[in-house]
């Protein structure tokens, strides 16, 4: 990452007044992240790895008068703008992250579970954030105030971050019209998955299919493409279907630059049981089945490559760190942690174990932060 990170986040406001700034806001912030890299989970694994590893520290920022305590990291990081801090984090990942055209951007959502604290009334915290597959970093998130309010998250998340060429994949809950112009406005395309949530068009792509497979497609303008993968005892069979024949869709004016629906049919093979799901999508990509695909899978990735990695590797879902924006501005720095782990590829292995080594040696840890050792 080079010197980029000591670039990017030196300019954010502190948020206490001058007479009590007794540790520099920078000096909390590369503490926090070399923490929070190294392994630690709440403020007091923090201040010990500060004092542990204090000479070390030193050699990047001044810590002038030594590692603030606990409590001082966790009023800082409470009291800190968490929208200034994403806004950090996003211009950090468009300088060291190369997105290119064709490359799957995943929008989702995680709810941070033992985030609600029931005495303030303080609900679960729930983050969209966007993936690049291709590179399996986050390029940014943003907090809803409940899963449902993703509708309206997505669209500013959209807007902060740069698009151009990409291809957006979002769940049901983000198959919406205004969604779907927002990222054309970019001059990126979209492959949203379709449910109920759409009536008619679900209800229209679900019966063209059907009719279409009764009947083998004859006459049916289409592309096809299987993929089958094996491990582990089970067997995964992917069937994707995919028409640009949009004139069957009666809403499809109201869908900026739609020009092809699919069906993706999943069929899993498990100790001798069999089980099929179906799924459906629309898009603004041409019909090239293979890039659907694609863009398909990438989604599907970031359950595993990003959600499981921040629960098993970082403890996410464990957390009970509440005050104030806290918990937001930590997940934050848990997901600049897994960018870095990711960006390492020096050191073979999982993101757990370049974590762990990231804890116990000191020019590995720097190579993680800066892309070297000095």
């Amino acid at each position: 990452m080079d010197a980029s990170f000591l670039v990017h986040f030196a300019d954010l406001q502190d948020p206490r007044i001058e007479r009590c700034k007794r540790h520099a806001l920078l000096d909390i912030l590369f503490l926090a992240v070399s923490a929070v890299l190294a392994g630690a989970e709440g403020w007091e694994d923090i201040e010990e790895f500060g004092h542990t590893k204090l000479d070390w520290l030193r050699q990047f920022v001044p810590f002038a008068n030594g590692i603030p305590r606990h409590d001082t990291v966790a009023r800082v990081l409470s009291r800190l703008n968490p929208e200034a801090l994403q806004s950090c984090f996003i211009e950090w990942m468009q300088a060291v992250a190369q997105v290119t055209a064709g490359a799957v951007v995943a929008i989702d959502g995680k709810t941070l579970r033992r985030s609600f604290d029931t005495a303030s009334r303080q609900s679960a915290l729930h983050m969209v954030s966007a993936w690049a597959s291709g590179n399996g970093v986050v390029l940014g998130q943003l907090r809803t105030a409940a899963k449902s309010n993703e509708i309206t998250a997505i669209p500013a998340l959209l807007n902060l971050l740069h698009l151009r060429g990409c291809i957006v994949t979002i769940d049901a809950m983000g198959c919406q019209r205004d969604i779907a112009a927002a990222i054309t406005a970019q001059k990126a395309d979209y492959v949203l998955a379709v449910k109920a949530n759409q009536s008619a068009l679900h209800e229209e792509t679900v019966d063209f299919f059907t009719q279409a497979r009764a009947c083998g497609f004859r006459g049916v303008r289409h592309a096809f493409a299987e993929h089958t993968d094996a491990g582990h005892g089970r067997v995964e069979v992917r069937r994707y279907w995919q028409c640009g024949q949009v004139e069957h869709l009666s809403q499809r004016a109201l869908w900026s630059g739609v020009k092809s629906f699919a069906l993706v049919e999943c069929e899993r093979h498990v100790n001798g049981t069999v089980s099929t799901e179906q799924r459906y999508y629309i898009s603004s990509l041409a019909v090239d089945v293979e890039q659907l695909a694609r863009a398909v899978r990438g989604h599907w990735g970031i359950e595993n490559s990003l959600h499981w990695v921040l629960d098993m590797t970082f403890r996410e879902d464990e957390s009970r760190i509440r005050r104030g924006h806290a918990a937001e501005n930590i997940s934050t720095l848990r997901r600049l942690a897994l960018n870095l782990l990711k960006r390492e590829t020096s050191h073979a292995g999982s993101q757990r174990k370049k974590r762990r080594r990231s804890g116990w040696d000191d020019a590995y840890r720097e190579k993680v932060l800066f892309g070297h050792s000095l």
